[in-house]
């Protein structure tokens, strides 16, 4: 009986895992939460849009197609479930929502190809309407072809930042700015590492050449003060502290925020997978070997779901874990050695990257008491800094049976970063200390009437 191979997700990482399966001649099932396949980065446009690759990708344009094109053609020789939501993992199995109907799949082998998404820091006034993450406003600018408001600021630090208003600017949008927290100075030192990939360096000047050519403000060394608007209204204006410590205004109404990007990883969660705290990435990631295996026998990661390291990174990553997982089941495979030594060039260039454009931890601790940390919830930095101080909650999990943070529909997606940061800041304690908040199933809300889906993919 052949291995009962899954793979999740069909972004760069899902698609090459895809890929290196059907060549061993096995048939994957493939499940994508989306409608289409290319993931975030290379998300595809509704059927029937008509915009060229290189409006949609710029400088990714052709990986873009040729990724795109690898999903075409293995679509006859996996069975692919799109519009497919796995909501939890357990002994053995992944569990399944699609529509109105739920299923579950058992498994010999799980790559989970999750990816990742913004990494984001609270700002005074970001619950109001057109705050996006820059994910966000990168979607609906790929999906349905949209800017997210007439005057849009972008705001953060990263790649992700310089790529979205790049975008916006070839798409036709208005961008009053961007703002950027990391300095000039951070990038220069940390050149010698960027230059792993001189290609890669290249593009995210290129992207900078797209801004200047459009006379984009752009400014960097900034610190976010507030979004202002009201609930009526929602955003009217950006005001942030310039590198000099000048106050300055701009007028908007929409903001995209975003610092770099988090691994998605509660589904590496609930299938049990260790954790532990990576002091570069200041964040809790998954345990794997260097092919992608985890803790869990017959569980492995791949792309930006496991490691932040880009989407060719990604590619590679999807591709090694699927070998490990065919050379795990008996079968003989090749190209393992290659794969890891390209990733150890893309680890040198990421961590350039982390302190090109680092995550701005000091934020947290300066957060005025009123700005909600928690969206969902409406929990404010003050209150956080209450249980802290009244419970002695210095603990994720504790401080969010006192508080309710994290506890919302998005189950701490955007607030658990910056929430373990103004806990570690008000309780004067390493950020690792924190620990993270514990995942729970269902990783995202589910329609009250389902019905079992009969039969199941052999």
């Amino acid at each position: 009986m052949a291995a009962r191979v899954i793979v999740i997700g069909t972004g760069p990482a899902g698609v090459r895992a895809a890929e290196a399966l059907v060549e061993a001649g096995l048939r994957p099932t493939v499940i994508d939460e989306g409608r289409r396949d290319g993931g975030q980065i290379y998300r595809r446009q509704p059927e029937g849009f008509t915009r060229s690759y290189d409006t949609l990708y710029g400088t990714e344009s052709a990986r873009a197609a040729a990724l795109h094109q690898s999903f075409d053609s293995l679509k006859s020789r996996i069975d692919y479930l799109p519009e497919t939501l796995v909501w939890n993992i357990a002994a053995n199995a992944v569990h399944l929502v699609s529509g109105t109907s739920y299923r579950t799949l058992e498994f010999d082998s799980l790559i989970i190809c999750s990816g990742a998404t913004d990494r984001l820091m609270p700002v005074k006034g970001w619950q109001y309407a057109g705050t996006y993450s820059l994910g966000g406003a990168q979607v609906a600018l790929k999906s349905q072809g949209c800017s997210i408001g007439s005057r849009v600021v972008l705001m953060g630090t990263g790649p992700l930042l310089y790529l979205v208003a790049a975008q916006y600017v070839k798409a036709g949008a208005a961008v009053s700015a961007v703002f950027d927290t990391s300095t000039l100075l951070q990038r220069l030192s940390a050149l010698p590492k960027l230059l792993a990939i001189p290609a890669a360096l290249k593009k995210g000047i290129a992207l900078m050449g797209v801004l200047r050519k459009a006379r984009v403000r752009v400014y960097r060394g900034v610190r976010p003060l507030e979004i202002s608007g009201s609930p009526e209204h929602g955003v009217t204006h950006v005001e942030v502290a310039l590198q000099s410590g000048m106050p300055m205004k701009v007028a908007c109404d929409a903001v995209a925020l975003g610092y770099h990007l988090r691994p998605e990883t509660q589904l590496a969660d609930l299938a049990g997978c260790e954790f532990s705290f990576d002091e570069a990435a200041q964040q809790w990631l998954p345990a794997t070997d260097e092919d992608g295996r985890s803790s869990v026998k017959g569980v492995y990661l791949a792309g930006d779901g496991a490691r932040i390291r880009g989407a060719d990174a990604a590619e590679r990553s999807g591709r090694l874990a699927a070998l490990a997982a065919m050379q795990d089941d008996g079968l003989k495979v090749e190209g393992l050695a290659a794969l890891r030594e390209q990733l150890k060039v893309f680890s040198r260039f990421a961590a350039g990257l982390r302190a090109a454009f680092p995550w701005p931890a000091r934020f947290a601790g300066m957060l005025p008491d009123e700005t909600i940390v928690c969206r969902c919830e409406a929990i404010t930095a003050g209150e956080l800094r209450r249980v802290v101080r009244e419970t002695g909650a210095q603990e994720a999990n504790r401080a969010k049976a006192f508080s309710r943070v994290g506890m919302g529909r998005c189950q701490g997606r955007f607030c658990a970063h910056a929430g373990a940061e103004v806990i570690a800041a008000a309780a004067s304690v390493p950020l690792a200390s924190v620990g993270r908040l514990r995942g729970q199933a269902p990783v995202k809300p589910l329609p009250v009437a389902l019905v079992e889906e009969e039969g199941a993919i052999e």
